[in-house]
């Protein structure tokens, strides 16, 4: 009997935003320039008399080298903007807090901006819930919420917003037919096996952009980016049918109209005949004089 093996997936860390210990900025500045100034007086103090500098000159390397240390850990955060900091590929933490800071100069820093970024996806050219070709696009609002994530869990955050803003996009579109009716003659016909749609694209409004929203947010949230807003910017039929669709809703409009007008019509024969019966005028008419007196002027 050969032995079962399992194979179980290795277990991912999820990196989260931590805080990070710093100094102040200004303090660390003012040591690092005393620590230039030590080393300048024990340059100067190792002089002879001809001003050569002697051995003892060598004492001021390991200052300098001390200063030279804390000028890298400067660092200055804008507002909106956060610094991650790794030591060694081991996450250390992140500072959100806008100033001058000193972090460990071994420390490999990386801003992350979080500001407000506005994605304009499309148009995209995809194939609704009946099959007809639309053009769609859509204007996404977004910034960076967890910057330990963005930067860890993802190669590119910009990079994986904007393919998967398209991809929710896409998967929208293909769930809801571009209009209503459209769906309800293709579920007439039998080319479409599911239930009719009850949001179509053209007349969904905030139902459908909030569908949109919520399959990008649910998209956004393993790399911590935090979508504000989504709008559809753009739609129609693609140009290849743009102009049967047009004839065929001009078309429908037409049969729509006069389904309303012979609609009316009927109406207003009921109408007069129930009158005619109420009164008693035409109990001795047949329904062809009926009919002959009603559609008279």
């Amino acid at each position: 009997m050969s032995p079962t093996i399992n194979s179980v997936p290795p277990v991912r860390s999820v990196f989260a935003d931590k805080e990070l210990g710093v100094g102040n900025g200004y303090v660390m500045l003012a040591i690092g320039l005393a620590l230039i100034a030590v080393s300048c007086w024990l340059v100067y103090a190792a002089l002879d008399v001809r001003g050569h500098p002697s051995v003892r000159a060598w004492a001021a390397l390991p200052v300098i080298l001390l200063a030279v240390a804390v000028f890298k850990g400067l660092v200055v955060l804008q507002p909106n903007e956060s610094l991650v900091c790794l030591l060694f590929g081991s996450y250390v933490g992140s500072e959100h807090r806008p100033g001058f800071w000193w972090v460990n100069p071994f420390n490999s820093k990386s801003k992350i901006s979080r500001r407000l970024e506005t994605l304009e996806s499309g148009p995209l050219k995809v194939n609704d819930a009946v099959g007809n070709p639309i053009d769609i696009g859509a204007v996404i609002v977004w910034r960076v919420e967890d910057a330990a994530k963005a930067l860890l869990e993802v190669g590119s955050y910009a990079n994986y917003v904007k393919a998967q803003s398209e991809t929710a996009l896409r998967r929208m579109a293909s769930v809801h037919p571009y209009d209503r009716v459209e769906a309800e003659e293709a579920l007439g016909y039998g080319e479409l096996h599911a239930p009719a749609p009850t949001l179509s694209l053209r007349d969904g409004g905030d139902a459908v952009i909030e569908a949109l929203l919520q399959e990008i947010r649910t998209r956004m949230e393993p790399i911590g980016v935090s979508v504000l807003e989504a709008r559809i910017s753009h739609l129609a039929y693609s140009s290849e049918i743009a102009g049967a669709m047009l004839r065929k809703q001009a078309a429908s409009a037409v049969v729509a109209a006069r389904r309303m007008v012979v609609k009316g019509a009927v109406s207003i024969v009921d109408d007069a005949l129930s009158e005619l019966d109420k009164k008693k005028l035409a109990e001795d008419l047949d329904p062809e004089r009926k009919a002959a007196m009603i559609s008279k002027p």
